[in-house]
């Protein structure tokens, strides 16, 4: 943030038009109260910009006050938007008072006639409209001992009008259109100006056509008609503290989810009645930050969208997980239970569900939390605030998929048993292709928009050192004799293998049929 005019009745001064040009000796008046009316050790940007700007338009003048003693100070207030600053000069009987905020609130304090507040009004509306905050500023000498309890009582004199530049970073307009594609909804809650805040509202990409709310205007709306007027509202200026709260709470009895940012003590119990309270790291108060849910170390608008898609990614890559350990575990307890129903040998000894156990069912989790964001997820609209991780959708799906593995698997162990007469045939031929399987059941889930075979650039380290080293344990258990021996299996012949890896691939066509009826309608990575 930055000073960029100065004005009063007679002059006005603009920072990018004056470049290097001295401040004119009529515009001193007001640069100097607006500095005297700040912080010395500023916290809020806009008096630190005030302050900067004293420091270098005012450098090597009497205008800058360093040996004032502050007396007293008047803050803002719910019925005066407005602050003023009690000083005592070294070298004068009389205290000096200087006030800024709104040019209304400061007009108001100067008891201006008509037509000057018109001007005022007038000037206010030109910088505004090119997206400046504009404070009014004015002083006044008071002589008694004993200071009044109100702003009001001192006799004040327009000094004139202080306009500052809070340029909208580069990457906010973009983030806001993410927000938007993503079906997230950006309305602004300002204390500025009306045409101010249209204007930046406009440069941001929020919605600037429809309506704006005022401060004044929401004191006198019921509950219900801010309720209806908030579906078409994206603009609320001149709101006071306690007014973000109501806006906040009138939001969320709608049935939307909310997230409110800020920065100060005032944002306190909006932060705290969002849905979810954001407050800036950086310059942020420690009574925001423990208000707040979320807190963004660098004030940066685009973290917002950045922790949006991570959101997404984590919740789809979960239900991913979801489904394998689901699908997996079909086969398990169907190879475990049938064959005992049926009369046959035991199809699956501890061993093979323990190396089950060990390799394939980690390496689910390593290569689903790796997996990126899938392609078109943040053009999704939010999920439900009722939606669970675990649902219907989930289980249906995992069964779905389990259960024809668990078909295809029954096929293989009898087919091979009819055919060579072995037990331990059929039984290292029916875990090749489980095992086989499993990793294309992985493969298969690590996307539910597209085909595995069709996603281009959606490389994942993980699933790739995982089935290799899972085909080379594979296969050290069916060629070498002594862990042949513990897992109970008598090796397959070339064809049969052949046959097992086709079966194999038959199962990842299985797991990709499955994910269509579910998947393409109703997006489960949103």
């Amino acid at each position: 943030m930055a000073v960029r005019r100065l004005w009063i009745d007679s002059a006005i001064y603009d920072t990018t038009v004056a470049g290097s040009a001295p401040l004119p000796e009529e515009l001193h008046g007001i640069l100097e109260f607006a500095v005297l009316a700040s912080h010395r050790r500023a916290f809020d940007p806009m008096e630190s910009a005030i302050g900067e700007a004293g420091k270098h338009l005012l450098a090597n003048t009497e205008h800058l006050h360093g040996d004032w003693t502050l007396i007293e100070d008047y803050p803002l207030s719910r019925e005066m938007l407005a602050m003023s600053r009690v000083w005592q000069s070294p070298n004068q009987r009389e205290r000096v008072i200087a006030a800024k905020g709104a040019p209304e609130a400061i007009v108001d304090l100067c008891h201006l006639d008509t037509t000057r507040c018109a001007v005022v009004a007038e000037q206010v509306r030109l910088m505004a409209a090119d997206g400046l905050r504009v404070l009014g500023v004015a002083r006044a000498i008071f002589a008694a001992e004993t200071l009044p309890g109100n702003q009001h009582d001192f006799e004040f004199e327009f000094l004139g009008l202080i306009a500052l530049e809070d340029p909208v970073r580069s990457d906010v307009p973009q983030a806001i259109a993410e927000c938007h594609m993503a079906g997230i909804r950006v309305v602004m809650i300002t204390g500025d100006h009306s045409a101010t805040a249209v204007s930046i509202a406009r440069q941001a990409g929020i919605p600037a056509d429809d309506a704006v709310i005022t401060g004044a205007e929401l004191t006198n709306l019921s509950d219900d008609e801010l309720r209806t007027r908030l579906a078409n509202t994206h603009i609320f200026s001149r709101i006071r503290p306690e007014q973000k709260l109501r806006i906040v709470q009138a939001f969320r009895a709608r049935g939307d989810v909310v997230a409110m940012t800020g920065d100060g003590v005032n944002d306190a119990p909006a932060l705290k009645a969002a849905s979810i309270g954001v407050a800036m790291g950086a310059r942020g108060t420690d009574v925001a930050r423990e208000a707040a849910a979320l807190v963004l170390l660098n004030d940066d608008f685009s973290s917002l969208v950045v922790a949006v898609r991570y959101g997404r990614r984590v919740f789809a890559n979960l239900r991913k997980a979801i489904v394998f350990v689901v699908a997996v575990h079909v086969p398990i307890v169907g190879l475990s239970i049938i064959p005992v129903l049926l009369g046959w040998p035991i199809l699956l000894l501890p061993v093979h569900i323990l190396f089950l156990q060990l390799i394939i069912d980690p390496a689910c989790s390593i290569v689903f939390e790796a997996e990126p964001l899938e392609a078109g997820a943040m053009l999704a609209k939010p999920r439900r605030p009722e939606a669970h991780l675990f649902d219907k959708q989930v289980l249906i799906r995992g069964l779905w998929q389990g259960g024809g593995l668990l078909i295809t698997l029954l096929v293989v162990y009898a087919g091979t048993r009819f055919m060579s007469n072995s037990d331990g045939m059929a039984r290292a031929m029916t875990f090749t292709v489980l095992v086989i399987s499993n990793l294309g059941l992985i493969h298969a889930n690590r996307s539910w928009r597209q085909a595995s075979w069709r996603r281009s650039g959606s490389s994942n380290r993980y699933f790739g050192w995982i089935a290799l080293t899972t085909l080379v344990l594979l296969g050290a258990t069916l060629g070498i004799p002594a862990i042949s021996r513990l897992f109970a299996f008598v090796l397959p012949t070339p064809s049969m293998l052949l046959g097992g890896v086709g079966v194999a691939a038959m199962n990842l066509l299985w797991f990709e049929a499955v994910k269509h009826p579910f998947g393409r309608r109703r997006s489960l990575a949103r």
